[in-house]
């Protein structure tokens, strides 16, 4: 069984456990929502930029980052519509609890040789604990695995945490 780790006020335990996996340099967190994970990493001297659609949530985190002194960069997007990750501009590309797998080609492109995914979101199993249901952002067995097939595995896991939540992580390395 999986160690829980989801807690909006704090960043995901899967990165914090893994951080010494991540090159020092610029990272795009995808989907950063109130920005739990980039405050985290800027405080670590990351160079953090983080996309959302909630202009109140990006707000939020700009200014949460500002207030702590290590600000970050945000940008108020709607990724469905056509984001562009520039190619080969960032060391680290993380994702916590979004999926949209129109997006798996430009991340793995985004990423310097060298730099490292950090992925992190449900199964398929998640809908006999509540929402999200629709498989369309549900990731199937293995899929994270085999997106990331090409990079070298640094860490995966895929399972069942405090029998509430199904997820996949993982760290890989273009």
């Amino acid at each position: 069984m999986l160690t829980a780790d989801h807690d909006f006020g704090r960043p995901s335990a899967f990165l914090v456990r893994n951080i010494s996996l991540l090159p020092p340099g610029r990272i795009l967190d995808i989907a950063m929502g109130r920005g739990r994970d980039a405050l985290y990493l800027a405080k670590k001297g990351f160079s953090v930029e983080g996309v959302d659609i909630s202009a109140e949530a990006v707000g939020e985190a700009v200014e949460r980052s500002l207030r702590a002194g290590f600000p970050i960069k945000g940008t108020v997007a709607d990724l469905e519509k056509g984001y562009p990750i520039q190619p080969e501009t960032y060391e680290v590309i993380i994702c916590f609890h979004y999926l949209q797998r129109s997006l798996f080609p430009e991340i793995k492109s985004g990423l310097k040789k060298g730099g490292v995914v950090v992925y992190e979101t449900f199964t398929l199993e998640q809908r006999r604990f509540g929402k999200p249901r629709n498989p369309d952002f549900l990731l199937r067995k293995g899929e994270l695995r085999e997106v990331f097939g090409d990079f070298e595995c640094l860490r995966y896991r895929e399972g069942i945490i405090n029998n509430s939540r199904a997820i996949a992580s993982i760290i890989a390395r273009k």
